[in-house]
């Protein structure tokens, strides 16, 4: 088995198609099918389904996921040690965090860990919550920060953090209704207490840009406490009497089942020490 061969299969997998991954690896698509089919053969088991949609993987392509991440880091290793003959060996960690939680809670926690834990390689991503749930279950990254957690089979969930969403409106012009979508989990209870059709509102998906426009065209919305906290001490903004607070915990979800790196403890304990003494909540 060649090592071309695993980067072949995983980069089919970043790409969807055989076309694509072929235009990023700078080969022809025949090329990617001839190592595919060779790497089929020594497995002995077929490791994508084929169709106009694109190249989606079989279980047993699932099942090979982990190991032909682990045969390129291996590689990469191997020629690193022998390049450099005082090289430590470098562990990986892949992370990811939905995109309301990627500063401070995800950018500060990379800062932790390289400071820490100098020799390990830190991959990190930042999407949407359906996607980061898709990546964990494809083993493409160990660990994921989100808002909703989903108690599927092998993973485990333990609560980080826990903050609150407070309706505030500015004080000088308290209209229109800003809605800033804070994850599946916060769309539900806010439907539930319906207190304002957010459908009719102005539509946000990141916190900044919608505090922004309230600080400079007024308006009303729902806001991490952490961050209007200053605005409403200088009186920019107000909370709105009477209104529902939500609680926004977040969660650090990992696989439970497969082989984590050796210093993923000692890197959850540091998400877990620095967690309520992260820089600036700036969303």
């Amino acid at each position: 088995m060649e090592i071309d061969q695993a980067r072949t299969f995983l980069e089919i997998i970043h790409a969807g198609t055989f076309a694509r991954a072929a235009e990023r690896l700078h080969v022809t698509q025949t090329t990617v099918t001839a190592r595919v089919q060779a790497l089929e053969a020594a497995l002995n088991y077929k490791l994508f389904i084929r169709n106009r949609a694109g190249a989606k993987l079989t279980p047993h392509g699932e099942a090979f996921v982990k190991q032909a991440k682990n045969m390129i880091e291996a590689w990469e290793q191997a020629k690193q040690i022998c390049g450099h003959g005082e090289y430590q060996t470098q562990q990986r960690l892949n992370v990811g965090g939905e995109i309301s939680l990627w500063n401070p809670i995800l950018s500060d926690w990379i800062i932790a860990l390289n400071e820490d834990l100098p020799n390990l390689v830190i991959n990190s991503r930042v999407t949407t919550t359906d996607m980061l749930y898709q990546a964990l279950q494809k083993q493409e990254v160990e660990a994921i920060i989100v808002h909703s957690p989903r108690y599927l089979p092998g993973l485990v969930i333990e609560q980080v953090a826990e903050e609150k969403l407070i309706h505030v409106a500015s004080t000088t012009c308290s209209t229109p209704d800003l809605f800033i979508d804070w994850g599946e989990e916060f769309s539900l209870q806010f439907d539930r207490c319906v207190p304002f059709n957010r459908r009719s509102a102005m539509q946000f998906s990141l916190g900044p840009m919608a505090l922004k426009y309230l600080l400079a065209k007024g308006g009303n919305g729902y806001f991490r406490t952490r961050v209007v906290d200053r605005y409403l001490q200088s009186q920019q903004l107000t909370k709105v009497r009477g209104a529902t607070e939500f609680t926004y915990p977040i969660y650090l979800v990992y696989h439970k089942n497969i082989a984590l790196p050796e210093v993923f403890d000692q890197a959850k304990k540091l998400l877990l020490e620095n967690v309520k003494t992260f820089s600036s909540w700036s969303i």
